[in-house]
């Protein structure tokens, strides 16, 4: 037979009433009293370590709520941790154990792009469905396979078509980019090279920095004296460095920043040494700053992970989060959950069911389950889209000052990975 995929199935959301019930009495209508095994790929270790940290402690919040409402389908979710090193070799091996030795239903987590791009095709070979929340372009692009997926967070090319507009009208036209030496680094170079374009504007230079760098000033000579924009995105450990860095060698003349927050994750805005970038520009997935207008959606969020509203631990105002990323883990989580009831999923048996119900999903409404916004997720690519934000650093804050449609970051499918056997 074959499984009616409904679409009203594929977007169901939390319900509250379920929360009320005794732990014994939740999941006592499941098929099965076993657990829905999700293996989480975190990097708790390598250049990730800073995002893998905050990866888990969303996903635990997610997890535990999940679970407090009557898991997935009456079933337990259970997460099984491994780390991977943020290395591509160590992350194929870790999508093998979640595969062959743990039994995992499902893969999930995976940030990095080399990483996503060294373990996608083991997930696919072992059939095992694989929920990246990375941002590269590598999903969209057709480079993967039908068992990779990307539900929970917009990916650079969607970003940075949606951005330049902005950065052409209010910034500047010609462009420095400065950005990490691997392959999400290279979708900024590639992409927004194009963007930038397509407004009137050139890069006068691209800047490929390793990511394992640990001082940046030698490369700040290349920046050409006609810039009028310096477009950054730089990640791991070194990022407060890059930037203080980048203060200290430009002083009160430097040009326009616009920067990707991902070169401010896990650090704290207001960090001495970061002054300059006051009345500069980033791109944030989601506002770390609580902002005036936060719907009850994006508080709940916020306030069920333990984030105060300046993008903190509330246990400790120092401990800065990856707010920007971060919330495509409880995004995610979200999916699985609305495409495995969609599935009426039971086990490895119903994975392509499964992969199928996620594809057929579509519009992603504003919600408990989708907080960062509206979105909308294009079954042929394995790609979601969604809104973007730019904020810009006032008095140590980050505050919104523009938000585009999903509309804005739309551009022609590169694959259809329906029609790929399953």
């Amino acid at each position: 037979m074959t499984r009616k995929l409904s679409r009203r199935g594929a977007l169901t959301t939390l319900a509250g009433g379920a929360a009320a019930l005794p732990l014994w009495a939740r999941y006592t209508h499941a098929q099965t009293a076993e657990p829905i095994k999700v293996g989480f790929q975190v990097h708790r270790t390598g250049i990730g370590a800073a995002y893998g940290r905050w990866y888990d402690r969303t996903t635990d919040a997610a997890v535990k709520l999940i679970n407090e409402g009557g898991g997935i389908n009456g079933r337990e979710v259970a997460m099984i941790a491994e780390d991977d090193g943020t290395n591509p070799k160590r992350g194929a091996e870790v999508v093998e154990k979640f595969a062959n030795q743990h039994g995992c239903d499902v893969a999930y987590g995976t940030l990095f792009s080399h990483v996503v791009i060294g373990s996608a095709p083991r997930a696919g070979e072992l059939k095992l469905p694989y929920f990246v929340v990375s941002e590269g372009h590598h999903v969209a692009s057709g480079m993967l396979n039908r068992y990779t997926l990307q539900p929970g967070i917009t990916d650079v090319r969607s970003q940075v078509l949606a951005m330049a507009p902005f950065v052409a009208e209010n910034l500047g036209k010609k462009v420095t980019m400065i950005f990490a030496d691997f392959a999400f680094g290279h979708d900024h170079r590639d992409y927004f090279t194009k963007a930038i374009e397509a407004q009137g504007g050139e890069v006068l230079a691209h800047i490929a920095i390793p990511p394992n760098e640990t001082s940046f000033t030698r490369y700040f000579p290349k920046i050409p004296r006609d810039t009028e924009v310096l477009y950054h995105v730089m990640v791991g450990p070194s990022v407060l460095t890059f930037v203080k860095e980048l203060g200290e060698f430009f002083g009160p003349s430097a040009p326009a920043l616009f920067g990707f927050i991902d070169s401010l994750e896990a650090v704290d805005i207001a960090s001495p040494g970061l002054e300059f970038l006051e009345g500069t520009y980033f791109w944030e997935g989601m506002c770390r700053d609580a902002q005036p207008d936060e719907t009850e959606d994006e508080a709940f969020y916020r306030a069920t992970v333990g984030v105060d509203a300046h993008g903190a631990a509330v246990e400790d105002p120092q401990d800065v989060s990856t707010y920007g990323h971060m919330f495509g883990c409880w995004v995610t989580m979200h999916a699985i959950k609305a495409g495995m009831e969609a599935a009426g999923y039971r086990g490895p048996q119903d994975r392509a069911a499964l992969i199928e119900a996620v594809e057929a999903m579509g519009d992603m409404p504003h919600s408990r389950a989708y907080p960062q916004g509206p979105m909308r997720f294009n079954g042929r690519t394995h790609q979601v889209f969604g809104q973007q934000y730019i904020s810009r650093v006032e008095n140590g804050r980050l505050v919104r000052v523009h938000t585009t449609a999903i509309d804005e970051s739309l551009y022609p499918d590169e694959v259809d990975y329906t029609q790929q056997p399953l």
